[in-house]
């Protein structure tokens, strides 16, 4: 179900996060931009609603990779009435953690242009979020001559480009390079 009234979905996002703040004693202040003003100025998220978070305890929300902040991005995309598959129109930040996270994906992305340009082979990236795995697709949209698939399952799903044209089904049993901290999202 598509945003359709912007101001009234940024009242129950705000809800939600006065009852984090004044029950949960959570030190945070934020700031709610919705419509076209909460557009990713890189173009990696789809977001219609971007919310703001700084304050005292803003580093509790990105820590373990920002597992809260996904987890808000998750009730509040559930408060809105979102489907599933728009689940990324709601994005949370705090202290630009999750800005700086698209720039690191962006940077990954370009070196692995260069390497797959380079080698002729797909680059195998880390496990990660689905959210983090769209970014990558999207990254990956710059460039006509290579693509992107995602491989394996749950938690150690992963992204891996490619040449265009390459065959996919040699990817059926790719691993990721790792499984880091940051396979555990």
């Amino acid at each position: 179900m598509p945003i359709e009234d912007y101001s009234a979905a940024a009242q129950k996002i705000a809800a939600l996060l006065k009852t984090l703040t004044t029950n949960g004693r959570l030190r945070l202040k934020y700031r709610i931009t919705a419509g076209q003003g909460a557009a990713d100025p890189d173009g990696l998220e789809a977001r219609e609603i971007y919310i703001e978070l700084a304050g005292p305890d803003a580093g509790l929300l990105t820590q373990r990779g920002g597992e809260l902040l996904r987890a808000l991005e998750h009730i509040a995309a559930k408060i809105i009435r979102l489907d599933n598959e728009e689940h990324d129109k709601v994005s949370f930040d705090a202290n630009n953690f999750k800005a700086m996270r698209a720039r690191e994906l962006k940077l990954a992305a370009e070196t692995a242009a260069d390497k797959v340009r380079r080698t002729g082979q797909p680059f195998s990236f880390a496990p990660m979020s689905s959210r983090e795995r769209r970014m990558l697709h999207l990254a990956f949209r710059a460039y006509d001559d290579l693509a992107t698939s995602s491989t394996g399952e749950g938690l150690q799903r992963f992204v891996v480009a490619h040449p265009k044209g390459y065959d996919t089904s040699k990817l059926a049993g790719a691993r990721p390079p790792f499984s880091g901290s940051r396979g555990r999202r």
